[in-house]
């Protein structure tokens, strides 16, 4: 989960509803642009977090305050293979996408343990046969990915308050044309990707975020009842072409 502190406690996005929001943004994405296999792909960014599961994980940090994805360090791959064979059921594109990214965030552990380089030979071969069984070239796979990667990335910026005052621009990363691409949160709360490459001029996506009331925690049990009591709060971002009519409509509020 993403966890960001208040002045009373905490607010936390769960990994499944940031990648929903991922999913809205490839929903916009310019449709004579798509990656391809789009709908597919946009199921595999859906989905891509299903492995994060707050209501049954040990989500509590030594000092009993919720702990942030980034602090997560397991070293088990077989939660990552199982997550992998379910993404399946939807599909081997899907599953293939879903094999890359994990490949893509365990790439550096090459190299430091057997289990690790078992974990990512095993998935270039999977992705290899799935590949060939849906008909896929190496570039339309990487093109999806760089597409899925790019969205998540989006995603992530929004859910962790990443946006930078005062108009200056951030890099998403590279999209799967190659572009770089910047987003910029204008002084009426309005945000515009550079070069823009939405299908629509104006958009709006949201995420569902918990507000918590509390700043620690005696148990995980305790974490896990507040969580599922606590209120819920829409997050939303309006984006934007870099147009003038456009930038004086209503701003976000």
């Amino acid at each position: 989960m993403i966890v960001h502190p208040t002045q009373n406690g905490w607010q936390i996005i769960y990994h499944r509803a940031h990648a929903l929001l991922a999913a809205q943004i490839a929903g916009h994405w310019r449709r004579k642009d798509a990656p391809p296999r789009l709908y597919e792909t946009v199921a595999a960014i859906s989905h891509h977090d299903d492995l994060a599961k707050e209501w049954e994980s040990d989500n509590l940090t030594e000092a009993g305050t919720p702990k942030d994805f980034l602090m997560d360090e397991g070293d088990s791959y077989e939660p990552l293979r199982e997550h992998i064979e379910r993404a399946l059921y939807r599909g081997h594109w899907v599953g293939l996408l879903n094999s890359m990214h994990m490949s893509h965030l365990n790439a550096s552990k090459r190299g430091t343990s057997a289990e690790a380089d078992a974990f990512l030979d095993e998935q270039s071969k999977n992705q290899a046969r799935w590949r060939k069984e849906v008909e896929a070239s190496q570039e339309d796979a990487d093109s999806a990915y760089a597409f899925m990667q790019w969205c998540d990335r989006l995603s992530l910026i929004l859910c962790q308050h990443e946006l930078p005052m005062d108009e200056r621009a951030l890099e998403i990363s590279k999209g799967p044309d190659g572009q770089r691409y910047n987003v910029i949160q204008h002084d009426n709360g309005l945000l515009t990707v550079t070069p823009w490459c939405f299908e629509d001029d104006r958009f709006t996506v949201n995420v569902e975020s918990t507000s918590l009331s509390q700043v620690t925690f005696e148990s995980n049990e305790h974490l896990i009842d507040a969580l599922k009591q606590s209120p819920r709060k829409l997050l939303e971002w309006t984006f934007v072409k870099e147009d003038p009519e456009a930038m004086q409509d209503n701003p976000l509020s």
